[in-house]
């Protein structure tokens, strides 16, 4: 009887992956959290940008691919400069309205989740469909934007015009290096996290990205974003000659629908691995309100 039962649910089981994967990998998805988060206790500042109700969309990449339109090959996700897109220069995003409160005119992307077992909105568009790309991009539930102190510092205010990358867009050929820094949660599960898709059930899944925080004093960019800004030793502590700055921290929370199928943009060799989760940063701070962030997470030393 008891073997009865388990090939049914053998084969059940095999069913549900069929509908869920499709032609995904089943390896990527799991059910448990294996990872444990631990993140320093600091005075933190939260900017309030919205989800992105207007639905700014674009397949660009105005901190690694400026002015090339389509440059991502993916579609990405907006809060904050209304502007952003391949075009973008310091100018365009200072002039440029946002979602953001306080006049915080920066932008924060990041690449769109998609339930695949519809057709999106861009099935037969750059970025979408004809970078292999499919399904209907579902809307964020919510967004949290939070800037962090430094646990053994005090730190500095970011200069404007900062760009910054956090995470692997080709964490799938680099073979999962050191550079990859993709974090999937399920709310119910605070503190825990995957580099793989997890399977949440009714909770609201959640990617969360966090960025370096010891700017080398000098440069706004690199060559290859990365190494004008990086990230703290373990002791919180900035490597020699860097410089601590506010450490961003954004967290996206989705509700996906119990049993559907889902999956991140990426680019066309990637196939949507989950561990190439990353996001970009522009910051088109005001100067006033960057030193009013500074001086809150300053405020106990």
């Amino acid at each position: 009887m008891t073997l009865v039962v388990a090939a049914v649910v053998v084969l059940v089981i095999g069913a549900s992956a069929a509908v869920l994967y499709g032609t995904y990998n089943a390896d990527q998805y799991v059910s448990e959290l294996d990872q444990v988060l631990t993140e320093p206790d600091t005075p933190s500042v939260v900017i309030q940008c919205g989800t992105n109700e207007e639905r700014h969309l674009n397949a660009d990449n105005p901190v690694v691919s400026p002015g090339i339109p389509f440059g991502a090959h993916h579609t990405h996700e907006y809060v904050g400069n209304k502007s952003a897109d391949a075009r973008s220069t310091n100018a365009s995003l200072a002039a440029a309205p946002t979602t953001c409160e306080k006049g915080d005119l920066s932008t924060y992307y990041w690449p769109v989740l998609r339930l695949t077992d519809r057709a999106g909105h861009d099935a037969h568009a750059d970025g979408g469909g004809l970078h292999g790309n499919t399904g209907e991009v579902l809307k964020p539930k919510s967004v949290e934007i939070r800037y962090d102190g430094n646990p053994v510092s005090g730190v500095l205010p970011m200069p404007r015009f900062l760009r910054l990358i956090t995470g692997d867009p080709s964490a799938f050929t680099n073979d999962h290096g050191p550079n990859t820094r993709a974090r999937w949660g399920c709310a119910d599960k605070p503190g825990r996290y995957t580099t793989k898709y997890p399977l949440c059930g009714n909770a609201t899944t959640v990617r969360s990205y966090d960025f370096g925080s010891c700017w080398d004093g000098n440069n706004t960019d690199s060559a290859s974003h990365r190494t004008h800004v990086v990230f703290p030793l373990v002791s919180g502590a900035c490597p020699p000659k860097t410089f601590p700055i506010p450490r961003l921290h954004v967290t996206v929370g989705y509700d996906i629908p119990a049993g559907r199928p889902f999956a991140i943009d990426s680019f066309p060799e990637e196939m949507r691995d989950p561990a190439t989760d990353h996001a970009m940063f522009i910051n088109v701070m005001p100067e006033a309100l960057m030193s009013e962030v500074v001086r809150q997470l300053n405020r106990s030393r």
